[in-house]
């Protein structure tokens, strides 16, 4: 064991920040039901300091200190009740473990303490989701300290850090300076009455099997032998290695078993408890030679609409960590995807810096893409309706694909899944392949609708005329269909057309139904002008509509913006054009014959009113004087 002593200076006790005092409370409260999970996260922290100073040492080789052999050392006592795990990775400053030890200064904290203590069940998968793994000790412990040194520094800059539960959850902890020969980290567990199970060589080897057995790094343990005169287990002084410390991906995958891919996905996605829905293990040989282990998610992360979220993609480079989350590996709209990418030729010493200009890294980021988004379409074809639990977890974040990846936008389209006026219901199974093939004779348009819900977009009157004449729509209703449709003028040579903007309806009519729409709209004129005049200054127009069978009226723009697509940059604080609606209306509808029938102009401009907002609530849009409109009704209903 590590031997160290106090230096002069003295000890600091500091508070926990706030959401870490939250974080332990649920900790300690929700993850009891599995303890196991401690020395999954602390073998898995004592990994990546591993990784880190392989990669550093990459550049500054002195920082090896003469040991270039990375280990992690497991070792407990079972008198003195502790367990403890230890590293030769890159190790901690002061500042530093007073940083990663006592803040999670991590965007989305508030809301994943949020989903936390809502979701106490599910919170074991939560934890390690969100990279926090170094506080699930104390679920088992109820004293923690912590030693250690940073690589290249002198042993006079070690630190220990202690932190110690007495009721409840730790308010603080406290760090002083210490003498420490060793580089790197030892994290000793004081365990609780009712965790002293830990304290056996037995149990930590039965979990590191079953959870760590993939790590790239020795994990060592003390040998026992059996005491026959004691009958019992005798401790050596020999350690002995318990894990295969083999790279997963480079073995054939007929010798890899599926449990074994599991395990390797909760280390990977740092998602212990959790499950992937489908991998994908490939090897690629030609310009570039790269090994390819990749996982799709069965539930979204916590963390799946940050900008940048914390687990992603693995860069090895001939099996040698580089960096975790490289941005360069697969483009934002994949970025639900886990595993890790092992090239064999980039540089060892390969930097961020260097990735950011490396031609070669181009390359492999356009192959990989390539790989995922086949493995996508080959799952949608082969397995729909796993692909249709991908969609429900991650369909919007590759819609974002459409804009973001012009060269591969036809592909991410075919991966695209609607609900349709013909597919009876909200659950999105129709693709645009499907929706070509059962298209109408002579129809070359693909038409959509979008809205703030299905209700509302299934229900919109724009759809009637369209639904009349059996002809199929999409339903969209995510915030961002209005974007990526912008960016998707056509597919497979097939305009897409938003059934709101311009007078689309018409092109659905017959040459006789388009010269009889003429014929009512020069009948009805007057009528037009007369509405016209009544809503002066709120609409552009008012026309007799092609679309409408079975409402009395609907608000449309000729091109340019719709009102839904308005409304969402206005309630997103962006500045949005003013627009002018046309309105148009059924002139055979019950309601506009009855405002066509007044005389009293004052009573016709409340007909006129009441059909115009009648339109603005049928779009979703919110009415500049509610009460007005409950009024105008309350006055016809009993007028």
């Amino acid at each position: 064991m590590t031997t160290t002593s106090e230096a002069v200076e003295t000890v600091q006790n500091l508070p926990f920040q706030a959401q870490v005092r939250e974080l332990l409370r649920l900790v300690a409260h929700s993850l009891y039901s599995h303890p196991e999970i401690f020395l999954r996260e602390l073998i898995s922290n004592a990994s990546d300091a591993c990784d880190k100073l392989r990669f550093e040492a990459s550049q500054n080789p002195a920082l090896f200190e003469g040991d270039g052999e990375l280990k992690i050392w497991v070792d407990y006592d079972k008198a003195a009740r502790t367990v403890t795990v230890r590293d030769n990775g890159i190790g901690m400053t002061l500042a530093e473990a007073i940083e990663h030890l006592g803040t999670v200064a991590k965007s989305g904290t508030r809301a994943f303490l949020q989903r936390l203590n809502e979701e106490a069940r599910a919170s074991s998968q939560l934890i390690g989701q969100f990279g926090v793994g170094f506080y699930s000790a104390f679920i088992v412990a109820d004293r923690v300290v912590v030693r250690s040194r940073k690589a290249g520094m002198s042993a006079s800059a070690g630190v220990e850090w202690h932190c110690e539960v007495q009721e409840g959850a730790p308010e603080g902890f406290s760090v002083r300076p210490i003498e420490r020969p060793e580089r790197g980290t030892e994290v000793v567990l004081h365990l609780k009455e009712d965790a002293a199970e830990f304290a056996s060589r037995w149990r930590l080897s039965e979990l590191i099997h079953k959870y760590s057995e993939h790590i790239l790094w020795p994990i060592l343990m003390p040998k026992e032998e059996w005491d026959k005169d004691k009958g019992e287990y005798r401790r050596l002084e020999e350690w002995e290695q318990v894990n295969r410390a083999s790279a997963l991906w480079t073995r054939p995958k007929s010798e890899i078993s599926e449990e074994e891919y599991r395990n390797f996905y909760r280390h990977v996605a740092h998602d212990p408890f959790g499950e992937p829905l489908a991998w994908l293990h490939t090897k690629i040989e030609g310009k570039q030679d790269y090994t390819l282990l990749l996982y799709l998610p069965k539930r979204a992360p916590f963390d799946l609409w940050d900008r940048k979220p914390q687990h992603g993609i693995k860069l090895y480079v001939k099996r040698v960590f580089i960096m975790e989350d490289a941005e360069r590996l697969l483009p934002h709209y994949l970025r639900f995807v886990r595993g890790v990418v092992d090239a064999a030729d980039l540089p060892l010493n390969v930097s961020r810096e260097m990735l950011q200009e490396a031609k070669a890294l181009d390359s492999l980021r356009a192959g990989i893409t390539k790989r995922v988004l086949g493995w996508l379409e080959q799952l949608a074809k082969n397995e729909p309706e796993r692909y249709a639990e991908f969609w429900r977890e991650f369909g919007r974040v590759l819609k974002e694909g459409i804009g973001e990846d012009p060269a591969n936008r036809e592909k991410i389209a075919a991966l695209l899944r609607f609900a349709t006026t013909v597919s009876g219901g909200p659950d999105p199974t129709v693709s645009l392949d499907t929706y070509l093939g059962r298209m109408k004779e002579g129809q070359d348009k693909i038409y959509y609708v979008v809205a703030d819900s299905y209700a509302a977009a299934a229900n919109s009157p724009h759809l009637e005329r369209l639904r009349q004449k059996g002809i199929e729509v999409l339903l969209l209703w995510d915030r961002i269909d209005e974007w990526w449709t912008a960016h998707l003028p056509e597919y497979q040579g097939k305009p897409l057309v938003n059934v709101a903007l311009g007078d689309e309806a018409l092109e659905a009519l017959s040459e006789e139904e388009k010269q009889a729409l003429t014929e009512v709209s020069k009948t009805h004129e007057a009528l037009l002008e007369r509405f016209q005049k009544a809503l002066a200054g709120k609409v552009k127009t008012v026309r007799v509509s092609s679309r409408l069978t079975d409402s009395p009226s609907c608000l449309v723009t000729d091109g340019g913006m719709s009102l839904h697509l308005a409304r969402l940059l206005a309630a997103a604080g962006q500045e949005a054009p003013k627009i002018e609606p046309v309105l148009e209306l059924n002139v055979t509808h019950p309601l506009v014959q009855r405002a066509a029938a007044e005389t009293d102009d004052t009573a016709f401009a409340e007909w006129a009113q009441l059909l115009f907002e009648e339109a603005q609530l049928a779009e979703g849009a919110t009415l500049e004087d509610p009460m007005g409109f409950v009024k105008r009704i309350n006055r016809f209903l009993v007028g």
